[in-house]
């Protein structure tokens, strides 16, 4: 993290989804900021709300979602707008000029029957951008930073790039107007482990050379505790631990940051046991009452079935929502000594 400056603010944002069963509160009262050059890793489990969220801030999601409240405030070169108020017009030149989104799946990003260079030239060309050479000689620039054979893969088309590689074209895509966040969905996902090294390294690479926030979604906790500034814990929609990397993997708040990390094998600990969470996610049309994580919380009392707990900071930097904060950091220093 470079500096103090916020870029990004999240403020009681939540999402509703209609189906045919009722609606779906797929994101509850979720807020954070987030800082110029920082990574912010959502974790969490598959349909805690982690790509919604994503989506809602840059106003991508289905045609059956809405946004039910809250701000997104985006500040560049001091103006400060709220992403829910912005035109069309505005809103397409937020979208790749000040924050991009690259989606999970290098595979089905571009198209299969135009060239690489061809994808990049209506990027730039979508964004008011008509100087071809500019365009050329800033993609081989990103190519060559993303350790990419630049010429090759500017004329190649996509079936010729291997899944890494495409991967990485697509990071330069995401970077190409000089965007001040880029999204990433789970950007290491169907890549084999020394490729997924490769993309880490890339990553980190161009975010110091410039200088662009990161708010990345990933199942996988080793990317998060690698890259990440911050880390914020989904469960059912809801923010419920967000904390320094640090904070989050080795002093948790939450029972349920707790239980990720107890469920992530250790190579330096071959023979401790892997204990997953019990149960499965809640119904998001029809939620428990009081802390939605209770059913499957080791640690859940009557206060926690019938009273959501606050979300409250217990140190600097570090909040979480769960009445039994003290028994969870008990525990969780019990296992360390216990190594």
């Amino acid at each position: 993290m470079n500096n103090n400056t916020i870029v990004l603010q999240v403020e009681n944002v939540s999402v509703t989804y209609r189906s045919r069963r009722g609606p779906v509160q797929a994101v509850k009262h979720v807020s954070f900021d987030l800082r110029k050059g920082e990574s912010l890793a959502l974790i969490g489990e598959s349909g805690s709300g982690k790509t919604t969220l994503s989506l809602a801030l840059i106003r991508m999601l289905a045609d059956n979602a809405r946004i039910t409240s809250g701000k997104i405030l985006y500040t560049r070169d001091g103006v400060t707008r709220n992403v829910l108020e912005l035109s069309d017009g505005d809103l397409r030149t937020l979208r790749w000029r000040d924050c991009a989104m690259v989606f999970q799946g290098a595979q089905n990003a571009f198209n299969p029957v135009l060239r690489i260079r061809d994808q990049f030239m209506d990027t730039a060309r979508a964004h008011g951008l008509n100087d071809r050479e500019w365009v050329r000689r800033r993609t081989l620039d990103l190519f060559q930073l993303v350790r990419l054979d630049a010429q090759r893969v500017y004329d190649a088309y996509p079936h010729e790039l291997s899944g890494g590689m495409r991967q990485r074209a697509l990071l330069a895509l995401g970077v190409l107007l000089d965007p001040q966040i880029v999204i990433l969905d789970e950007p290491t996902t169907a890549l084999d482990i020394l490729t997924q090294r490769a993309i880490i390294d890339v990553l980190n690479q161009i975010q110091e050379r410039l200088n662009f926030s990161i708010i990345f979604i990933s199942h996988d906790l080793a990317l998060a505790a690698e890259m990440a500034d911050r880390v914020a814990t989904m469960y059912a929609g809801e923010v419920v631990e967000i904390g320094a990397v640090e904070d989050i993997f080795y002093r948790p708040l939450h029972p349920y940051t707790l239980g990720l990390l107890r469920s992530v094998p250790k190579l330096s600990h071959g023979q401790d046991e892997l204990i997953s969470i019990p149960g499965n996610p809640p119904d998001l049309i029809n939620p428990p009452p009081g802390c939605k994580f209770h059913p499957r919380c080791q640690f859940a009392s009557d206060h926690c079935r019938k009273e959501t707990p606050p979300f409250e900071q217990h140190a600097p930097g570090h909040s979480a929502a769960c009445w039994h904060m003290d028994r969870v950091i008990a525990v969780h220093a019990e296992l360390q000594q216990s190594r």
